[in-house]
């Protein structure tokens, strides 16, 4: 790449490159640390570390979680709705399965 006057420039990427913690990542996103950290519960989001305190969010998780907010959202909504479901089938099957 050059810039105006022909003279060759260095361009990086700095999402690839930028390591957040989920403070920084918050409050990049203006979202709620209980939503982040329900969207790395549901495989979403995957932050380097065991825990919280340390993870660090990848550069491009900045731009994941900004764009794909709602639609994560609706999505955990959506599973938790079926987990549920699952569990009231579960229950009512053994409550018509024949006894042993």
């Amino acid at each position: 790449m050059t810039d105006p006057n022909g003279a060759s420039m260095h361009c990086e990427v700095v999402e690839e490159t930028v390591q957040l913690t989920l403070v920084q990542l918050c409050h990049a996103c203006n979202a709620e640390a209980d939503a982040v950290v329900e969207l790395v519960a549901h495989g979403v989001l995957d932050p380097e570390g065991d825990d919280p305190r340390d993870w660090r969010f990848a550069g491009d998780s900045l731009r994941d979680l900004d764009v794909n907010m709602a639609g994560a959202a609706l999505a955990l909504d959506l599973m938790d709705r079926i987990d549920h479901l699952q569990s009231l089938l579960e229950a009512a099957q053994a409550d018509h399965s024949p006894a042993r």
